[in-house]
């Protein structure tokens, strides 16, 4: 068996499985040939990157049956197009180990894909589809998978990401939290608000935000020189829902926070050279979903959530398909970070 397959105890872990949602799908990179903005009836060449795009279920989920080994379960729960695309990301998850029974191919309608353009200046946006696939999971959809998530019961996760309508996420944390499961969430800044309103933070044990997000539910303006204001602001409203509530900020650059209900813990984030940041925050999210998997302390898997989200972008892909337990531990033997032996040990054992 070599490195990268090594498989943990699975009695030594706190949890044996997840059962996630998402969007399921893929992009394009585009640079548009001039800084001038595109006019609406304008033809302008380009060129495409060398970059492969993935919706946020499939990142999260990648990561922690990457580095969880094949003891962990992986059930997605998602729709594809009966397209190339759908069959091309329903062969790489199934590769990757997910459990693929609750993913259904629907006839007649794209796979979920967004199109990003940008100009030679940096500044761009983001053509995404509203018709795809992933828009049809619905509440009854998630229903059908009550009986894995009972199965699971106490031993489960639940993981609900954005790019799949947030009642169906909803009904997943609720399924969740009913058997007993841990259930994890992450949110867009425009629809955090509204997650908020409807009460799906009562049946959230850990939610993964950016500044922006933190500043979106907090109200707050973002100040460059201090983002702790806006953090703990954040973390104030979110509790007010939900007192046990474990939040999870990511700063960039910056850092990140972690508040559980001992204290409020930053950590610097990795310096490396930055090909891609996209994705980087999804990869977070899953390092720290693996280290609660293990039992580890919430500051353990913070610091295990920056090697992941740090090693991540340095690769052009939305997925680094070269992270495992091996790689990370390489990864952190060239960092200038004070990680903790907990770390070290998890990844070289």
């Amino acid at each position: 068996m070599s490195k990268e397959e090594l498989n943990f105890d699975p009695d030594l872990m706190q949890y044996s499985g997840i059962i996630g949602t998402g969007g399921i799908g893929s992009g394009k990179f585009f640079v548009i040939n001039g800084d001038q903005t595109l006019g609406r009836e304008e033809s302008r060449s380009g060129h495409f990157l060398n970059m492969r795009d993935y919706c946020k279920q499939h990142i999260i989920l990648h990561y922690i049956k990457v580095l969880l080994g094949p003891s962990f379960s992986v059930i997605p729960i998602g729709k594809l197009g009966d397209d190339d695309t759908g069959q091309i990301l329903f062969n790489e998850m199934a590769r990757t180990g997910f459990i693929m029974k609750r993913i259904e191919v629907v006839k007649n309608v794209s796979t979920l894909f967004s199109f990003c353009f940008s100009y030679p200046d940096g500044s761009g946006g983001n053509l995404t589809t509203d018709n795809s696939a992933s828009a049809q999971v619905d509440e009854d959809f998630i229903a059908e998978a009550a009986t894995d998530i009972e199965n699971l019961g106490t031993r489960g996760m639940i993981m609900a990401a954005p790019e799949v309508p947030l009642k169906a996420r909803h009904k997943l944390l609720e399924l969740g939290r009913r058997n007993g499961l841990f259930c994890s969430a992450s949110f867009t800044t425009e629809e955090i608000n509204e997650a908020y309103e409807s009460g799906m933070f009562a049946s959230i044990d850990l939610v993964a935000i950016n500044m922006d997000e933190a500043s979106a539910i907090s109200g707050s303006s973002i100040n460059n020189k201090d983002d702790l204001p806006v953090v703990e602001a954040a973390i104030r409203k979110l509790r007010m829902s939900n007192e046990k509530i474990i939040v999870s900020v990511t700063g960039g650059k910056k850092g990140s926070w972690c508040r559980d209900s001992k204290e409020l813990s930053w950590f610097p984030a990795v310096k490396t050279t930055a090909v891609s940041t996209a994705g980087a925050g999804d990869a977070f999210f899953a390092g720290i979903i693996c280290g609660i998997a293990l039992g580890m302390s919430m500051k353990d898997s913070q610091q295990l959530a920056t090697l992941v989200a740090g090693m991540s972008v340095t690769s052009p892909h939305t997925i680094h398909d070269g992270i495992n337990r091996h790689s990370l531990f390489e990864f952190l033997k060239k960092s200038d970070l004070d990680f903790s032996e907990t770390i070290s040990k998890i990844l070289e054992d």
